[in-house]
């Protein structure tokens, strides 16, 4: 990646680096695809600053096992593997003892830290690897990585009774997933989105309602998730909230929240709550489930060459569930 910003300007580079070794329980990856995320595009476009420069975005990556570093023994070479987001925690702050890694003090995370999956190769230590089912291709499970499990932690947050009322503000590729996962364990899902393209898979999918980002849901919800981008949703989505109801926020960028009236959107125990990241936990647990259930992710594929067209795309809303580049030809 070139220095940040807007995507039409073309903030991504292709270089040829050194083919990268791994180290002491690390394993190297040659990699199919990458699944693309809207996190990918606020780096590129300076919405979030970069760890190093010129670093490799993409952390939802799918290959094979190519190389194995000293001392790891979790995978056999030719083995398929997927890397997501967290890629490191401490193991011995007081967030990583008590079992909540994702918000270790000091963690790395892949496309930020350490170079990411937009390339041929990717290293991460074995323990940040995941087994992939077999049930599901290399180009349907990568959004997995990433969207699926970050969606996952959302609806966890949002802390929706059995048999709840969810409410989904935006519906790209991590909303499309959760609505899978929250239907399955018995939810009604309104959606709320302002692509039409969007609105129809919400409903192809089975959700209750498909309405723009803006109006109100047919009935209150006892939780909301917070996908897109937008913090003037918040207060949105707030009121749309019954008594008790909580709005889990998924994104790791917001833009900036218009002030809220306690009486209005806060009071009769509304709660808002943030996402951070992930624990490995939720990767697996998201994985079983989409085993499952199983999950139908919907793809837009892109060739290697195009993974600047695919941010570009993401951008303007031209994508309906997710991107996928395929790395390897």
């Amino acid at each position: 990646m070139q220095a940040p910003g807007p995507i039409d300007t073309g903030p991504l580079a292709r270089v040829e680096r050194p083919v990268p070794e791994p180290g002491p329980g690390e394993v190297r990856l040659r990699v199919s695809v990458c699944g693309v995320c809207r996190t990918d595009l606020h780096l590129a476009e300076g919405d979030l600053a970069p760890k190093r420069p010129g670093v490799v975005p993409g952390h939802e990556v799918v290959g094979v096992v190519d190389a194995i570093g000293p001392g790891a023994t979790r995978f056999e070479l030719g083995e398929r593997a997927g890397v997501a987001w967290l890629r490191h925690t401490c193991g011995v702050c007081r967030f990583c003892l008590r079992g909540d890694e994702n918000l270790c003090v000091v963690p790395r995370f892949t496309g930020w830290h350490d170079d990411g999956g937009f390339a041929d190769y990717v290293v991460v230590e074995e323990a940040y690897a995941y087994r992939l089912p077999s049930s599901f291709d290399d180009e349907h499970v990568a959004p997995l990585l990433c969207a699926g499990i970050i969606g996952y932690r959302a609806l966890r947050r949002a802390l929706l009774p059995p048999g709840g009322r969810l409410g989904i503000y935006g519906f790209g590729g991590s909303a499309h997933i959760t609505a899978q996962v929250a239907r399955h364990e018995g939810a009604t899902v309104h959606v709320l989105t302002r692509g039409a393209e969007a609105r129809r898979l919400a409903m192809e999918l089975g959700c209750a309602s498909a309405g723009d980002a803006d109006a109100a849901p047919p009935e209150p919800l006892d939780a909301a998730i917070l996908f897109a981008p937008a913090g003037n949703l918040v207060k949105t989505a707030l009121r749309a909230l019954d008594r008790g109801g909580t709005l889990a926020i998924a994104g790791i960028h917001l833009s900036d929240v218009p002030p809220l009236r306690y009486a209005d959107e806060l009071f009769e125990e509304r709660q808002l709550r943030s996402v951070t990241a992930n624990t490995r936990a939720d990767g697996e647990a998201l994985l079983a489930l989409a085993d499952e259930i199983p999950i139908r992710t919907t793809t837009v594929p892109y060739p290697f060459e195009e993974a600047a067209g695919a941010l570009a795309d993401l951008a303007h809303g031209r994508v309906t569930g997710a991107a996928v580049i395929h790395v390897a030809g």
